[in-house]
């Protein structure tokens, strides 16, 4: 009777770590991933910069003004877009080895 009880409480503290370590940890990193994302975007922003980029750069409505504007928001649209692709890729790719590391342990025991 007392394996059967020591058996089930095993089985529940396996079961209660990897919820804390998978469901848990998910949503504590993507809260970090998404509020540091938040804060980068009050330098890129690309969202103001995409609907502003077919104005003229600092209201110079003239043809140099248009064609800087769009140079520049454009070129900080690749520069932002492609630091947030790298930011989530880095993110991803770290979050993957976060979920590898508890199987690579039990493979490793058992190996």
């Amino acid at each position: 009777m007392i394996f059967i009880y020591l058996f089930n409480r095993l089985l529940r503290r396996i079961k209660k770590f990897f919820r804390h370590w998978y469901v848990n940890g998910f949503f504590v990193y993507s809260h970090f991933i998404v509020s540091f994302l938040e804060k980068l975007d009050r330098f890129f922003a690309l969202k103001i910069t995409w609907r502003y980029l077919f104005q003229p750069l600092y209201q110079e409505r003239n043809i140099i003004g248009y064609i800087l504007g769009f140079v520049f928001r454009l070129g900080r649209l690749l520069v932002g877009g492609a630091v947030y692709l790298a930011i989530i890729a880095g993110a991803a790719g770290l979050y993957l080895i976060w979920l590898a590391f508890p199987v690579y342990v039990i493979f490793k025991i058992i190996r």
